[in-house]
């Protein structure tokens, strides 16, 4: 029995709340764990973390190992890849620079997402400004104001059908403008 057929039995040993089980596993595991981090992170402190928040997790998830489903190297390396991946995605997207005095500088991911919605929410303006102004109404009045059909027929002083059908077409012109 090699040392990866062990870590079954202490993970179900982990499982049941033994801490000596767990002290065995990180002897064994660090190592080969940190790398796996590291790898991922290119960051020793980072991956140190990453190590540490994964054998906390472990720890909390033991009982949730199902040797059926793979090996406990395997299961132990993805928890890793998970909370390194994780804590990527907390750091932010970085633009890496020329300049090694500089760094990286990390960018919140919700500046790429507002740059979006920016040109999202300029090129919406525009296909909005395209439509027929009975058209645009009616759906200015639906999806800004919230009104019912009904309400907006009432407001437009229109039948029920021609209300629905100015907001439908101006939705299908809509649609194909922002295509």
């Amino acid at each position: 029995m090699d040392a990866a057929d062990d870590l079954s039995p202490l993970l179900a040993a982990i499982a049941r709340g033994d801490r000596a089980a767990l002290r065995a596993l990180y002897e064994r595991q660090a190592a080969r764990l940190f790398g796996v981090a590291n790898a991922i992170l290119r960051d020793r402190d980072g991956a140190a973390d990453a190590l540490q928040d994964a054998f906390l997790r472990i720890a909390r998830r033991a009982a949730q190992f199902d040797p059926a489903r793979g090996t406990a190297e395997a299961w132990l390396a993805a928890i890793v890849r998970h909370v390194a991946l994780d804590m990527i995605r907390a750091r932010g997207r970085e633009i890496p620079t020329d300049d090694p005095a500089l760094g990286d500088q990390p960018v919140a991911p919700a500046a790429f997402d507002q740059v979006a919605a920016a040109a999202e929410a300029r090129r919406l303006h525009e296909c909005l400004a395209a439509l027929e102004e009975k058209n645009r109404q009616g759906i200015v009045l639906a999806f800004v104001h919230g009104f019912s059909h009904a309400q907006i027929a009432a407001r437009l002083d229109l039948p029920l059908g021609t209300a629905k059908a100015w907001i439908r077409r101006g939705l299908l012109r809509l649609r194909e403008c922002l295509a």
